[in-house]
């Protein structure tokens, strides 16, 4: 798990001084590597629309998933997340997924920590500004640091997960995502955002 860590971390950089683990030592940048999924003889019989909307009857909880900003950053980084799970009760680790070719991934990589907003039921119009690549997804939005790692924690939300990267693994054409939760809380009761055949939704008696 960690060999995998360390490379990818010098595909994209190494991280700041503020955020990397104890000890660690710097990693070296190097090119970012060509990003490969899956090749032609690999691939099942099943079209990228036919995935989609079969997958789309999976119901789901939405996040935000965030870190801080890198010395060469103007700002923090985040990015709407529908594919989060908890993956481990001892040692406590949460998981996500993100795209390979995503442009917010490699700050994340870079800072080792990320939070894990978890929205609620009328934060569809915050998940969507997040969603949207290039624009500043912060503007406007109150967040203080987290405890742990000092990621955006974004105001209002019902609960958040404080995490340092674990372990990286490939997926395809994603990534998947592993971390180590340092500290977390919960608002207490609320509904929450769920996202059904692309739309969102929320729950009813």
């Amino acid at each position: 798990m960690a060999a995998t860590v360390v490379r990818y971390l010098r595909s994209v950089g190494s991280p700041t001084s503020a955020t990397a683990e104890p000890g660690a030592e710097p990693v070296d940048a190097l090119p970012r590597p060509d990003l490969r999924a899956v090749g032609e003889d690999e691939r099942a019989p099943v079209s990228p629309a036919e995935f989609r909307a079969v997958l789309g009857n999976f119901a789901s909880g939405v996040t935000i998933i965030t870190a801080p900003p890198g010395e060469d950053d103007d700002g923090p980084a985040g990015f709407a997340c529908q594919s989060f799970a908890s993956l481990s009760l001892d040692p406590p680790l949460v998981t996500f997924m993100v795209a390979r070719t995503s442009t917010t991934w490699p700050r994340i990589a870079r800072a080792g920590v990320f939070c894990v907003n978890i929205l609620g039921a009328e934060q569809g119009a915050l998940c969507r500004a997040f969603a949207v690549s290039g624009a500043d997804k912060f503007a406007g939005v109150e967040h203080s640091p987290a405890p742990a790692t000092g990621s955006p924690q974004l105001d209002a939300v019902p609960a958040w997960i404080d995490c340092r990267i674990h372990a990286v693994h490939t997926g395809g054409d994603h990534l998947i995502v592993v971390g180590k939760v340092e500290a977390m809380g919960a608002a207490g009761e609320g509904e929450p955002l769920l996202f059904h055949k692309g739309r969102f939704g929320r729950f009813a008696d």
